[in-house]
């Protein structure tokens, strides 16, 4: 007798060998939904299974529904153990179309528009050692397309429109293609529908109701199917507009909002510009007390500011012919005196030219070769380099003496005379100590030091016999 736990094993085994096949169904077979064929090529129409079907045997038919038409068979067949048998219902369908086995798939040889529409697949397939029977019904949609050709475009008008005042319609068609889809872009950004642009049913129109500014741009448009796409040439469409964004400026003077400061006696430049197409025509008006008065036509104002006596209100306006818009900006022109202070040094700063830079840099370098060549004429630098160096040492190494140093330089003859009613402290050399007798004479009190002198007398004795030889 088997062990309980071996049975167990065997009756598992068995059982997953039967779990796959209690777990056939339909949903194993697979159809494509949605085949888009080109007309004058060839279309298969497969189907794709999870199961072995070699040793299946397998019974159906292939139908179709052409649009607007009824079910009509195409095809029927038989295979098993891949032994295959096909019966067409008609001569005309043979031509057409011609099945394939084991993959029971219907192929189209050549795809024309009575090819197009819904085709049907009934299956039955019987597995072996197996009593239930598999039913398959599966429907594929064929359409027949043919390829686009390059798009054209067109504009209505064709020459430039005016805005807030016409419409623009782009038209965009193709010679060839089917079941066409049309996109618009501009600058190659794509148009989505909005309250100024309109399309119609297939994209193939737009209209832009009215024209405005931002409008303006390259055009052109994307025909694609479910086969090709090709995109048309641009083209520019064209807008009088404005004026926009009227302003004006001047290079003079200091500016602060609307109010121009401007120095006494200055001429100054305004300039008055703004966004058209056309160009604007532009007039300068003066307002003064409450009364106006056109000075200047054209974009340019000139002002002298030494005529004004007080601030003056002055006002630009800007029209377009075309387009019959009109804008207008005002601002006052003050005359005072603005100094030299940092502004207009920053003014002047910013405006200094790379040339100038250069100039000024060339006079630097040829001063500084005028001086030199002066100063080595003048001050002859060899020969001062020349002197100190051959300076002797003594000379160029004398210290600084407090006079005790060198008890050598202190040897000598020191000599007081006193003179009645006046004092004087005379210096006399060895000399004249032999004529006592004479100085005594003069009543003067002489007292000598005598120290004894070295033979070989310094600088410093030297100088002292020297002066004693002047005295």
């Amino acid at each position: 007798m088997e062990p309980p736990g071996r049975r167990t094993f065997i009756a598992l085994c068995f059982c997953a060998a039967l779990l796959p096949m209690s777990e056939v169904s339909s949903e194993g077979v697979h159809v494509p939904s949605v085949l888009h064929g080109v007309k004058g090529k060839s279309l298969l129409l497969s189907m794709d299974t999870q199961y072995r079907l070699d040793e299946a045997e397998i019974q159906g038919s292939w139908y179709q529904t052409p649009p607007g038409g009824s079910k009509e068979l195409l095809v029927s067949f038989h295979t098993f153990h891949n032994q295959s048998a096909s019966v067409v219902a008609s001569m005309r369908h043979r031509e057409r179309f011609s099945f394939r086995s084991p993959d029971v798939s219907l192929l189209i040889p050549r795809l024309d528009e009575a090819a197009e529409g819904e085709y049907h697949l009934d299956l039955s397939i019987q597995f072996p050692n197996r009593n239930d029977l598999l039913s398959v019904e599966r429907t594929v949609r064929v359409t027949v397309d043919v390829p686009v050709s390059t798009p054209v475009i067109e504009k209505n008008p064709s020459s430039t429109v005016v805005e807030d005042k016409e419409n623009v319609t782009w038209t965009c068609s193709v010679k060839n293609g089917t079941r066409v889809r049309y996109q618009w872009l501009r600058n190659s950004v794509p148009l989505d529908a909005s309250d100024r642009h309109r399309f119609s049913q297939d994209n193939s129109t737009l209209t832009i109701c009215p024209v405005r500014k931002e409008d303006i741009g390259q055009y052109h448009c994307l025909a694609r199917n479910h086969i090709s796409q090709r995109r048309s040439q641009t083209m520019d469409l064209s807008v009088f507009y404005g004026p926009y964004n009227l302003a004006v400026r001047s290079d003079h003077g200091l500016r602060t909002g609307e109010v121009f400061t401007v120095n006494p006696g200055e001429l100054v430049f305004f300039h008055c510009q703004a966004d058209s197409n056309p160009p604007n025509s532009f007039i300068w008006i003066s307002k003064t007390k409450n009364t106006t008065e056109v000075i200047a036509v054209g974009q340019r104002l000139e002002v002298t500011s030494y005529k004004l006596a007080q601030a003056e209100e002055f006002l630009c306006r800007a029209f377009n012919n075309v387009t019959q818009k009109q804008d207008e900006t005002q601002f006052t022109m003050v005359v005072a005196s603005l100094g030299t202070g940092k502004e207009k040094y920053f003014q002047d700063s910013s405006s200094f030219s790379p040339l100038a830079g250069i100039i000024l840099t060339s006079l630097f370098v040829i001063v500084g070769c005028i001086l030199l060549v002066y100063f080595r004429k003048t001050c002859h630098p060899k020969r001062v380099l020349m002197n100190i160096y051959n300076r002797p040492l003594t000379e160029q190494k004398r210290p600084n003496r407090s006079g005790h140093e060198d008890a050598t330089e202190d040897f000598g003859i020191y000599e007081f005379v006193s003179i009645p009613g006046k004092m004087e402290s005379t210096q006399a050399s060895s000399r004249s100590l032999a004529h006592r007798e004479s100085v005594q004479d003069l009543h003067t009190t002489i007292y000598d030091v005598i120290r004894h002198i070295p033979e070989t007398p310094t600088l410093a004795t030297q100088g002292l016999l020297v002066r004693h030889g002047e005295a």
